[in-house]
This record gives C-alpha cells, structure tokens and sequence, in this order.
C-alpha cells in the first residue's frame, strides 16, 4: 500500500523479515556446503545438527530479547524481532567473542573431543529444549548445552573429562545472575519511580515507550554476546578438533579466518526467532509480572547491564535467567503480591534441573550413539 508514492511504513518490516530470511538461509546453505565438500559426512552433519540447536535456541530463548517490548505493546511481534535480529547481528562487533571461547575452550578437556561427544551434547540440549518449549518453560538453552557435552564427555572418559573451574564458574553464575538482575531491576525501578513521582501517568508512559526501545535494543546486544555465540564455541571446537587440527583455536583465528561461523550462528538463532517464540514470550512478559512500557524499561535495563558485565569478562550466564530475575526484582519493587510467584517457582525449578538433566541425556546418547559407532566400524 502507498501514500503519495511511498511505502507503507508497515510494510517495511515484512520486508525487513523476509529479506533477512532469505539472504541468511543463502548464505548459510553457501558455507555449510562448501564445508561438506573439503570435510567427513559425519562433521557437516553435526554442524547441521549445531545450527539446528541454534535454531531451537531462536525459539526457545532469543523470545526472551522481545518479550518485555511485545508484551507492553511498545511493537508488534514482528517489528520486534527484527529489531531484537539486528541487535543480536551487531553485538559480535561490540563485545568479541569471549563467551564462545569459553565455551570452546573452557568446559571439556580439549583431548577428549571429538565428533560423537558433540554430537552428543547437542542431541541431549536440543531434546531439554525442545520438552521445556512445549511447556511453556524459559529455561536456559546455554545450560542445556552446557550440561549435554558434560554428560557425554563424562561417558566418554570419565569425571576427569571437565574442568571443574568452568563448571563451577557457570553454577556459581545459575544463581548469581538472576540474582544480579533482580537487585538491578529492583533498584532502577525505585530510582525511576522516586525520579518521576511527581509526573503524570500520560507523559510517563509516553516517555518510556520511547525509551523501551532503547533498553530493547541494549538487551538484545546483550542477548547476541551470550546466547548467539553458544554455538559459534561448539562449531569452531568441533572444526578445530578435526578439519582445522593445523590451525591454532584463537579468537583472533577464528574472527580473521573463519568469520563466517559467526554469521551463520547468528542467523540460525534469528532465524528461530523469526518463527516461533510466543509461548515463551506469554509467560516471562505477562504470567510472571504484568509489565508497563515503564517497567519494561526498568526490567530490559537491569538484565542488560547484568550481561554487559559478563560478557566482558567472557562468562556464559543465561540471559533467561537474568531477563526473568530483572522482571521479578521490578515486580517485587511494586509490591510482592505483584509477583505470580508460582509461575516464578516453577521457572526456577527448570533452571536447576537444565544442568543435571540435559547431562543425563548427553550422557545416554553417547553412550547409544557410540554403540551404533562400533556395530558400523
């Protein structure tokens, strides 16, 4: 539809989605293809298989980048996602790629590596994701994997196969960043709302709808540093341990050499955002708290400082963890009873499941998928 010869604006973010849609399915298609034809059927299928966590990641987690911003009614669902999509692209030039280094290098012994315990730890992330999906539960896709490639790497090779200071940085951080967020979202609220007691309700919400888009976009920044960069870890880790063992496993190598694994992980998870989502969004932006373009704001900020933080210090929390304390720590702000602290709980009891469960079924599918291994060698 056009006025006067131009555009409809609403029309611009259908286009926006469908173009990214189709450049990121060409270009992930051109670089996964040309990896199969200088690599072993079985590492372009993991790869495969990495990008389809990711992409269940997209449906799963990213929802979290546009929860508070759809369910205040500041954008439409598309509009958000295309928003939080360009954000999430941007934050790999903001931040580096310290957390896929921790995850590459800081969970599993780098000897014990190989196709099969990848594999593996992503079948046992993606099935934790995909049950909690259809419950409706925001539980956190980097833990799943976390916990998968422990459990099979412990299958493979015993306790001795972790390294306990990441593992016990990372559990330390399942508590400390909702935590962080709740504190942070708390504190922003009161300040914002002795700051603005005076104003009335009209310009308050006027202001912060503005504003929200602003603490949307430094979330999703933050959101890319973290979640996006998961599986950049897990492809490179897995590349570097087979087809690239001459190549040496750096940041610098990896962002100079191999800059098209960012893009794609990238595009995998925007991707998965792009169609699915909304359970999830429902239950942080509205079963938990009922939020207001103010407290969106105030919630978004407190969950984007958190990140920023750990980000910079390449530590890989989950932004599903810290959105959600940021909305109950704003929640609480209002009054306790503003809280369903039911629905809070039982998200909490998802979070301390993730790690161990997600483990037990990395290390069932290893022990499955290295059976059926030996019967074809």
């Amino acid at each position: 539809m056009t006025k006067g010869g131009r555009v409809s604006r609403g029309l611009i973010w259908p286009f926006l989605a469908i173009g990214f849609a189709i450049w990121g399915t060409c270009y992930t298609c051109y670089h996964v293809g040309s990896l199969a034809l200088k690599c072993p059927l079985l590492v372009t299928a993991v790869v495969l298989l990495a990008l389809a966590f990711d992409f269940t990641n997209g449906i799963h987690d990213a929802a979290n980048s546009i929860a508070t911003v759809v369910s205040t009614r500041v954008l439409r669902p598309l509009q958000a996602v295309v928003w939080a999509a360009l954000f999430n692209f941007i934050a790999a030039y903001v931040f580096g790629i310290h957390v896929a280094m921790t995850i590459g290098t800081g969970i599993v012994q780098p000897e014990v590596v190989d196709t099969l315990l990848i594999l593996s730890g992503l079948l046992g992330a993606i099935l934790w994701n995909l049950t909690t999906w259809h419950l409706g539960l925001p539980t956190s896709s980097s833990h799943a994997l976390i916990g998968g490639l422990a459990g099979a790497a412990i299958a493979k090779s015993g306790f001795g196969a972790v390294m306990p200071a990441g593992l016990l940085t990372i559990a330390a951080f399942i508590v400390l960043s909702p935590l962080i967020g709740l504190v942070l979202g708390f504190s922003i609220g009161l300040g914002m709302t002795l700051l603005l007691r005076n104003a009335r309700p009209a310009q308050v919400d006027s202001f912060f709808r503005k504003g929200q888009l602003c603490s949307a976009a430094l979330y999703s920044l933050g959101h890319g540093t973290n979640d996006a960069q998961k599986t950049m870890g897990i492809i490179a880790l897995l590349l570097y341990s087979s087809i690239w063992k001459d190549q040496s496993f750096t940041a610098t190598d990896l962002t100079e050499n191999h800059f098209w694994i960012v893009l794609v992980c990238h595009t995998a998870m925007g991707l998965g955002t792009l169609i699915g989502g909304w359970r999830i969004v429902r239950t942080m932006g509205t079963k938990i708290v009922r939020l207001n373009p103010f407290g969106g704001f105030c919630a978004e900020s407190g969950a984007a400082a958190t990140l920023f933080v750990t980000a910079a210090a390449g530590i890989p929390v989950s932004t599903t963890h810290t959105i959600t304390g940021s909305i109950v720590g704003f929640g609480a702000m209002r009054r306790l009873s503003a809280v369903r602290w039911g629905v809070a709980g039982s998200v909490v009891w998802a979070w301390i499941l993730t790690i161990p469960v997600a483990g037990c079924i990395g290390t069932l599918t290893y022990l499955v998928v290295s059976a059926v291994a030996r019967l074809f060698s």
